[in-house]
C-alpha cells in the first residue's frame, strides 16, 4: 500500500498546486521573463506535502473495500484512515503491561508496536482539512473537521503522553501588548493645538510652531488632568 500511496502523490491532477500555477501567469501579454519566473517558481514544502497527503487519501478511498467516494466520506472514515497509517509509524508506544510504560528513555528495546506520533497525525489532519476545501469541498461538510476526529486526536495525544512519559503541553497564546497613550505638547502652545493638529500621528511630533532643529530631540510632556 505504501507503493500505491507514493504513486498517487505524483498522479493526481486536481491538487492545489495547479491552481497556483494558473493564477500566477498574468492574463494580459506581460514580459516573457516575468511569466516564466512565475511558472517556474516551485511550490513550498508545505504545499508539496499537502498535495502528497491529499493524493494518498484519495488513493486510500479508491482502494477501500468497498470503494468510497469523497462525497460519502465521513469523520469515521477519516479515523479509519489514521488507524491504517499506524502500520507505517516509527514511534514506539508502550502498552500498559510493558515495564517501560511511561518511561521517556527506555534503557532497552521492547516488543511494543510502532505507531504514528500524535503530532504527525495532528499536522496531517490540518493539511487534509485545508486541501479538502481547496478542492471544492464545503467547510460545513469537511470530514477532517468533524467532532469525532477531534476527539480521536485528543485520545491519541493523552494515551501516547502516558505511554511514552512525554506530556504534550499546549502552546500559550501571546497576548497583545497594551501601550498607554500620552499627550505631546510642542513648543510653548497649549495642549489643545498640539492634539488637534497631530491627527493621531506619533512619528512626527508636530506642534503649533516649527519643529526642533537637526539633532535636537523633541520635548515630550505627559499631562495629567485632575477632575
Amino acid at each position: 500500500m505504501e507503493n500505491s500511496a507514493s504513486g498517487a502523490g505524483g498522479g493526481g491532477g486536481e491538487g492545489p498546486s495547479s491552481a497556483t500555477v494558473s493564477t500566477g501567469v498574468p492574463e494580459s501579454g506581460g514580459g516573457v521573463g516575468s511569466s516564466t519566473a512565475a511558472a517556474a517558481a516551485p511550490p513550498s514544502r508545505y504545499e508539496s506535502q499537502k498535495r502528497r497527503d491529499w493524493n494518498t487519501f484519495l488513493q486510500y478511498l479508491k482502494n477501500h473495500k468497498p470503494p468510497l467516494t469523497l462525497a460519502r466520506c465521513s469523520g469515521a472514515h477519516v479515523i479509519e484512515f489514521l488507524k491504517y497509517l499506524d502500520q507505517f509509524g516509527k514511534t514506539k508506544v508502550h502498552v500498559s503491561g510493558c515495564p517501560y510504560f511511561g518511561h521517556p528513555n527506555p534503557p532497552a528495546p521492547c516488543q511494543c508496536p510502532l505507531k504514528q506520533a500524535w503530532g504527525s497525525l495532528d499536522a496531517l489532519i490540518g493539511r487534509l482539512r485545508a486541501a479538502y476545501e481547496e478542492n471544492g469541498g464545503r467547510p460545513e461538510s469537511n470530514p477532517f473537521g468533524a467532532r469525532a476526529v477531534r476527539i480521536y486526536l485528543r485520545e491519541v495525544r493523552e494515551s501516547q503522553a502516558k505511554a511514552r512519559g512525554i506530556p504534550y503541553e499546549k502552546k500559550k497564546r501571546k497576548r497583545p501588548t497594551v501601550t498607554a497613550a500620552v499627550s505631546v505638547a510642542g513648543g510653548d502652545g497649549d495642549g489643545g493645538a498640539s492634539s488637534s493638529g497631530g491627527g493621531g500621528e506619533v512619528e512626527g511630533v508636530s506642534g503649533g510652531g516649527p519643529g526642533p532643529g537637526p539633532g535636537v530631540s523633541p520635548t515630550v510632556v505627559v499631562t495629567t488632568t485632575t477632575v
